[in-house]
């Protein structure tokens, strides 16, 4: 059977758990907006919108929280690929239906983020990181220097993550800049 180094498997959880207690933190800051958000999206009875967002909102609490104590059980991680597969699904649902100026409601109340698929294939990549870290860690004993690995590949994955997310952000109004071509031909 495969399994994972015990550095890697302990650094693939516990980025998880700071994506999803930071995405908790977020919407917690203000619950009515992410709620707006979750209602715009348009997939679910308005009269579900506030228990539904509240629940997801909870979901990533404890998904959160299982993934650091739930030691190697694998089921944060299936936890976790399952909510960023809804995500990406709602993202994907409503771009086909071509309404790509609400609020993805990722970043929380402090940056409005409209969809792109470049949001659905960031899901898909954290959905495959999680259901990696299904795999069980292997039998090497965890040393001192693997705490020193997976905080600093925490960090650096920290700050990728911020990378990648403000480049996404900054990519609609990227967007609507108009070309050198079009300048040209006005």
């Amino acid at each position: 059977m495969w399994s994972l180094d015990p550095a890697v498997h302990a650094l693939l959880r516990a980025a998880l758990a700071v994506l999803f207690a930071s995405a908790a933190v977020h919407k917690l800051r203000d619950l009515p907006s992410f709620r707006a958000a979750f209602a715009a999206y348009d997939l679910a009875p308005a009269g579900a919108v506030g228990v539904l967002s509240a629940s997801l909102v909870a979901s990533e609490a404890i998904v959160a929280v299982a993934l650091i104590v739930a030691g190697s059980s694998p089921w944060p991680s299936v936890a976790a690929a399952a909510l960023l597969l809804i995500y990406a699904s709602a993202i994907a649902i409503n771009l086909l239906r071509g309404r790509r100026d609400i609020d993805c409601g990722c970043a929380g109340p402090a940056r409005r983020q409209p969809l792109r698929f470049a949001l659905v294939t960031r899901n898909l990549v954290l959905v495959s990181v999680a259901l990696v870290g299904v795999l069980p860690a292997g039998p090497r004993a965890f040393v001192w220097i693997d705490l020193f690995t997976v905080v600093s590949g925490l960090v650096a994955a920290c700050l990728l993550y911020k990378a990648v997310d403000a480049l996404l952000g900054e990519q609609a109004s990227i967007d609507r800049i108009p070309s050198v071509v079009e300048v040209r031909n006005a």
